[in-house]
């Protein structure tokens, strides 16, 4: 097995075993703190921001526009689905026309 196989299975079982181990520990509490609840609920909005704040940084007018676009379309859709493909779809028309 080569060195590249074998780390990403590697990766894979451990990534596999956080998310597994996290829901083991939790389910042994009949309920859980409401500060617990609320740390991780605010788990999305964490990566969101992990994923979005270098686009917006380092992006140039094409990035900074499709982050624009998806935004208002997150403030007027409820799906992220459309919001991600209005987003994409500016991106990737922008670094089309702007090169």
């Amino acid at each position: 097995m080569s060195t590249t196989v074998a780390i990403i299975l590697a990766g894979a079982v451990l990534t596999y075993l956080t998310r597994v181990g996290g829901h083991i520990v939790l389910s042994r509490f009949e309920r859980i703190h409401p500060r617990v609840e609320a740390g991780l609920n605010a788990v999305p909005a964490a990566v969101l921001a992990t994923l979005v704040a270098p686009a917006a940084y380092h992006g140039g007018p094409a990035e900074i526009a499709a982050l624009v676009v998806a935004g208002l379309v997150a403030l007027g859709v409820s799906g992220m689905m459309t919001m991600f493909l209005a987003g994409a779809a500016v991106l990737i028309l922008l670094r089309q026309l702007l090169g």
